[in-house]
């Protein structure tokens, strides 16, 4: 009976309750199956999915900047942000710097700095400035 109530509806076995078996029983065409799911008769499972509230719950976390330890990490430090990458944010940076130098640098000192910048010589924009310091390359003191 299961088997052609589940057929009938288009749902699995699993989903079919029958309350009143005497009268399922009795049942034998398509439309005395759908007339028992009208009264009542056969009650039709709801369907379960996987909750998303824990999902929800751990997104709110990351956005805050949790759950970020080495245990969740996969990949080295560089496949997480590539090298390049990294590269193009100090390179940028540092050409931002020194274009506000710009007009307290020496003749020529500008061009020099830029394509020591562009080689990777600076660390940092610290570094920049320290050098620009060290080796009197501003026309202020």
């Amino acid at each position: 009976m299961k088997k052609l109530a589940s057929k009938v509806l288009g749902i699995g076995v699993s989903r079919v309750r029958i309350k009143d078996r005497e009268k399922a029983g009795q049942a034998m065409t398509r439309d005395d199956v759908r007339s028992l799911v009208k009264q009542g008769k056969i009650i039709i499972k709801p369907k379960f999915g996987v909750s998303k509230v824990r999902a929800r719950k751990t997104k709110i976390q990351k956005k805050k900047g949790l759950r970020k330890g080495s245990g969740t990490r996969k990949g080295g430090k560089k496949a997480r942000t590539p090298r390049k990458e990294l590269w193009m944010r100090r390179v940028r940076g540092l050409r931002r710097k020194l274009k506000l130098l710009k007009p307290e640098l020496k003749t020529g000192a500008y061009r020099k700095l830029y394509n020591m910048i562009k080689g990777g010589y600076f660390r940092d924009k610290g570094h920049l400035t320290l050098y620009i310091k060290e080796h009197e390359l501003s026309v202020k003191k």
